[in-house]
């Protein structure tokens, strides 16, 4: 068994939670408190009412999710939100939210994480927002054709645009939604991209500035931040841990 406040201030201390500004709205740390104690760690992709219901029949009472509950101003508590805070409450959940702070991790984050696991080495960081670089830079695949493949065999669903070179020259990666990188592909010398969603007029873009674009599904490629830092803070702390699927196809 560990504290609360134990697991939270390693969280914060290891996301750098308090430097990293993150869009308007969001709250990054603990977003939700339970009596002071925690027996299991969840990790989830979002904050919603089955996630929380789903979490606390499983035991966890410290769910680590990327998608927070404040993405908003104030909101009366009605509704759904009343009906996730009052889950969460019967069921002494404490929820820990981190976004831009786990998706720009070196180690933890959700681009460093697939970069890994694809077999690339991350050479850089683009794309900043308020100080921070948020996507990560890679070394090129042997080809995209063998990228492609590890990439299907990653993820249920891959839409791949292939109007860049059959060997890139270096591959960009963010995951979630990645539309704001591709504007910031070319200038940084890079012809691919990896992410989770784009926009109808991104096959354009591609086929204008012969790009490849692969994309992987918002909901999966998030997973991977997440479910590393509880990873951690369960050997930390030596607590059980789970992820709670939601099987989300978008």
């Amino acid at each position: 068994m560990a504290t609360l406040t134990e697991l939270v201030e390693y969280c914060d201390q290891r996301l750098r939670i308090r430097e990293i500004v993150d869009f308007p709205g969001a709250h990054n740390g603990l977003q939700v408190t339970n009596t002071g104690e925690v027996t299991k760690i969840g990790a989830a992709v979002d904050a919603g009412l089955m996630p929380f219901q789903q979490a606390i029949e499983q035991g966890v009472d410290f769910l680590i999710v990327h998608h927070g509950l404040f993405w908003k101003p104030p909101i009366p508590v009605t509704g759904t939100t009343y009906a996730k805070l009052r889950a969460a409450f019967d069921g002494n959940l404490a929820v820990y939210g981190a976004h831009l702070p786990l998706d720009c991790h070196p180690e933890l984050g959700n681009n460093a994480l697939l970069a890994k696991m694809l077999g690339l080495k991350v050479t850089g960081w683009f794309l900043p927002y308020e100080g921070t670089d948020i996507a990560a830079k890679a070394s090129p695949p042997s080809s995209r054709t063998s990228m492609r493949e590890k990439l299907e065999g990653l993820f249920p669903s891959v839409t791949a645009i292939e109007y860049g070179p059959d060997e890139p020259a270096a591959v960009g990666i963010l995951t979630g939604s990645g539309q704001s990188a591709v504007s910031h592909l070319r200038r940084n010398g890079i012809d691919t991209l990896i992410t989770g969603e784009l926009k109808q007029e991104h096959f354009n873009v591609a086929q204008e500035e012969g790009l490849n674009l692969y994309c992987c599904g918002h909901y999966a490629t998030e997973t991977l931040g997440v479910t590393e830092l509880a990873k951690e803070l369960s050997a930390e702390f030596d607590l059980p841990w789970e992820f709670i699927a939601t099987d989300c196809p978008l």
